[in-house]
């Protein structure tokens, strides 16, 4: 018998596992697929020779975030690797914005296209070093952030104090708008949010791709030497050297809940499994409430704020194996890891606008990734990995392009999207499709054969927007890894702070399971959350 049954090998489940067992705890993670990592794994399903993501590909958060580098898994085998520059966005005329490793290079690459814009990129970078390491801390942390609030709210007020919050609540078309004269650095920071929900026009959608912009500032887009999967071997590589246990192929089919407490799983081998102190849930929030765990172990108004949980946008991706670098037509792309392909903030503009009418984009968005140009070890010497993304609706109502798109996303569909994906990055590098060597085509239904989490490719385990975020994560007065049920923590993706591969999410729900160790228990909040919970549900 365990002291606590982690249900998930994702990231999320295996940093709740590592902390756990630091603590001396016996841990055993049970993971439902044949290997362990969720959207953290890479193969050579495109091309023998070649590596691939199968999901998550460049790490900002992952390199930044106190709970990854607490770990110290450098010592288990991580080796980070990064590309020339961190990020482009090319322009149809052939020039490009390109986020460098130097803020100073990256400001000349925004003169050259706005005057004074370099001062401007400048200007946002400042406010990261005054503010950038005490926001880390408060939202990589337990929510409420009671230890990280003052700290955070002095470095606000060093950097401009409301002035920073205004900055940061406006959409990000609005913060190009003001800060800007030429389309870069608005490229940069709209493309860096449309890596969550956030659309150029949405409250708050500056903080999002000035977070992701700075990271890339501060310490880079790195990928795991070798392929996303070394970051999950290191993860697993620890867990064992401290007496962790990791089972695959074993899916849990529920959680045990006896008068309010969760004592263990049931595996869909009928085996069960005890817990003496903790069950922790790396899983989706509509997997576990109302799935794991049944309607009748809950409370009633539960399953009624289930019905609303807002999941992200479907994904649907292509992997190719080229035979030589990609041939962009613009300076400076060919050094980034990571690429944003869009005509400019218009084009934003319309592809979100059909994206929230449940139409797949004429001009889809795309987010590339040079994954040799990253990492050598990727793919053979003079080659390149790729692979592209973009979104598209769960529910697709009609097609904004020529192909009269369904959603049903058989054969016929499959290839005229990646076709249409193929497209974009043609006109922007012609020649493009004569190095395909190999692709693979993963549809949003695909997704989740490798990851339950991942429903149509929904990547941050539920919409990061305000109205899902913080107290309302995964639904309203749940701000925490604490569930209604005694000893049962979600560590997913679905609690605070939400999406990306950062560990903060397990790493609560190991911390919440350490300090609520008890032989019985309810849902236990600091006493100003539950306040708040009170006066809002």
């Amino acid at each position: 018998m365990a002291d606590a049954v982690v249900i998930g090998a994702g990231p999320n489940g295996l940093v709740a596992a590592n902390l756990l067992a630091d603590a001396g705890w016996d841990v055993e993670v049970l993971e439902a697929q044949p290997d362990p990592g969720g959207a953290v794994r890479s193969d050579r399903g495109v091309h023998p020779d070649y590596v691939s993501d199968l999901c998550s590909a460049f790490y900002p958060l992952g390199v930044a975030s106190p709970v990854m580098r607490a770990l110290r898994l450098q010592e288990h085998g991580l080796r980070w690797r990064h590309a020339p520059a961190v990020l482009a966005h090319p322009l149809p005329d052939g020039r490009s914005a390109v986020l460098e490793r130097d803020p100073q290079a990256t400001a000349a690459s925004l003169d050259a296209l706005g005057a004074g814009d370099g001062a401007a990129w400048l200007r946002l970078y400042e406010m990261w070093e005054k503010v950038g390491e005490e926001l880390l801390a408060a939202l990589f942390g337990p929510f409420p952030p009671v230890r990280a609030a003052l700290p955070l709210a002095a470095a606000a007020r060093r950097a401009g104090g409301l002035r920073v919050l205004r900055t940061l609540l406006a959409p990000v078309r609005t913060l190009g708008e003001q800060e800007f004269a030429g389309p870069g650095g608005p490229l940069l920071l709209a493309g860096s949010a449309l890596h969550t929900d956030a659309f150029p026009e949405t409250t708050g959608g500056a903080a999002y791709g000035w977070l992701l912009a700075m990271l890339g500032q501060r310490y880079g887009w790195p990928v795991p030497e070798g392929g996303a999967g070394e970051l999950t071997a290191a993860l697993v590589r620890r867990l064992e050297s401290r007496g962790g246990r990791l089972r695959c192929d074993t899916p849990v089919t529920s959680v045990v809940v006896r008068n309010g407490r969760a004592l263990g799983v049931r595996t869909a081998s009928g085996e069960a499994v005890r817990a003496r102190r903790a069950v922790l849930a790396d899983v989706s929030a509509p997997a576990l409430y109302g799935g794991l765990v049944g309607w009748s172990d809950l409370p009633g108004p539960l399953r009624e704020d289930m019905r609303r949980f807002h999941w992200d946008n479907a994904t649907f991706k292509v992997d190719w194996a080229l035979s030589g670098p990609i041939p962009w037509a613009s300076d400076g792309t060919a050094r980034a890891g990571t690429v944003h392909l869009s005509p400019g903030m218009d084009a934003l503009t319309g592809y979100s606008a059909q994206l929230a009418s449940g139409h797949v984009p004429s001009e889809p968005f795309a987010l590339l990734g040079q994954m040799t140009t990253a990492d050598p070890a990727r793919s053979p010497a003079g080659t390149e990995s790729v692979w592209a993304y973009t979104h598209v609706p769960h529910e697709v109502g009609g097609d904004a392009g020529p192909d009269g798109i369904t959603g049903a996303w058989d054969e016929r569909e499959r290839v005229a999207m990646a076709d249409r994906l193929e497209s974009v990055v043609e006109r922007l590098a012609p020649g493009f499709r004569d190095r395909v060597t190999a692709r693979r085509i993963i549809a949003p239904p695909m997704f989740s054969e490798h990851d339950a989490n991942l429903p149509n490719g929904a990547l941050n385990g539920g919409t990061g927007l305000a109205h899902q975020q913080f107290v309302l994560r995964p639904v309203p007065g749940l701000g925490r890894a604490e569930t209604p049920v005694a000893g049962l923590f979600l560590a997913s993706a679905a609690a605070h702070p939400g999406g990306g591969v950062h560990g903060a999410c397990g790493a609560n729900a190991a911390r919440a399971a350490l300090a609520h160790d008890r032989p019985a228990g309810r849902l236990l909040l600091t006493p100003g959350l539950e306040g708040l919970r009170r006066l809002l549900t």
